[in-house]
């Protein structure tokens, strides 16, 4: 369209000042460079629970990471090695989740139901045990010869088939939504996976159909498979079981480089009354991983 459709009157040097500025202070709304980060940073409010992925920090050894989430004021870690959850948690660290069977053999595929199944089970006892709340599931990944009515069903009878056991215990089974857009990197997107719409992994929990049983919503993943991350939050906030965070693109530090605006997000889950733990899963890219997740902490210090 013509740009000379619409008129326009010059701006008063005032008024441009008042733009200007209003542009200026902008991005410090919905991003924070890393030259803002505070690196005496400790969180100071308590809306959310943060926890810190284990994994992402390799090769920093957990009770080292431990050490310094408990510094910045986290209160849980996990994706680290079950070895070290005594140690985690004589520090004060809760296990905010429990790993499983993970995101690669999963009961949408028969092949893998019976070990699904097994380590799901094992994974419920080791949650109980530690003081965890919550056990990770995946739906796995596609296969050649898939019925995607079966596979769902597949997955839903498998789920059904642990959760007498996590109730009894207490425990919580999260579903994660992960994304198959992004296959640059093995750990930033997971192309073939069945669970890649996050309508489709709510619809899968419904049909569970147990309070123990929920969606592990994350961040970074929605807003590549599905965007509106506010709203989505809005509207399904009583599957939420689990939250993770992580930069888009790039799974990287949650600053001015990517695009997800965090603090508004963070505020969006107050809002709706979500108080459990958010964990911080991005992939440093910083040369100070500590002080990476000092900002991530800054940033969503809701």
């Amino acid at each position: 369209m013509d740009h000379t459709t619409f008129p326009t009157a010059p701006l008063s040097r005032r008024a441009f000042a008042t733009v200007a500025a209003l542009a200026a202070a902008a991005p410090g709304l919905s991003a924070v460079a890393r030259t803002a980060a505070d690196p005496a940073y400790q969180i100071r409010n308590r809306g959310i629970r943060h926890s810190v992925m284990g994994w992402c920090f390799n090769p920093m050894q957990a009770p080292v990471l431990a050490r310094h989430a408990l510094e910045i004021g986290l209160v849980g870690i996990e994706g680290i090695d079950r070895m070290h959850y005594p140690e985690v948690r004589r520090l004060g660290l809760d296990i905010s989740l429990v790993g499983s069977h993970g995101f690669a053999k999963g009961p949408c595929n028969p092949a893998f139901r019976d070990e699904v199944v097994a380590k799901l089970d094992e994974a419920i006892d080791v949650a109980a045990d530690v003081g965890s709340r919550k056990v990770i599931t995946f739906t796995g990944m596609r296969f050649d010869g898939m019925d995607p009515d079966r596979a769902a069903a597949d997955c839903v009878a498998a789920w059904k088939q642990v959760l007498p056991k996590a109730e009894r215990r207490g425990i919580t089974l999260v579903l994660e939504h992960l994304n198959s857009r992004d296959g640059s990197h093995p750990m930033r997107g997971h192309p073939g996976y069945f669970g890649d719409d996050l309508e489709f992994c709510v619809r899968l929990v419904e049909q569970v159909g147990s309070p123990n049983f929920k969606l592990l919503f994350d961040i970074y993943h929605v807003a590549i498979m599905n965007g509106d991350v506010i709203r989505r939050l809005r509207q399904h906030k009583d599957v939420i079981g689990h939250v993770h965070t992580a930069g888009n693109p790039g799974r990287g530090e949650l600053d001015d480089t990517q695009e997800i605006n965090y603090p508004a997000v963070m505020r969006a889950l107050s809002a709706i009354g979500y108080h459990d733990f958010v964990a911080h899963e991005f992939i440093p890219t910083w040369d100070d991983p500590v002080l990476a997740l000092r900002h991530a902490a800054m940033v969503c210090d809701v």
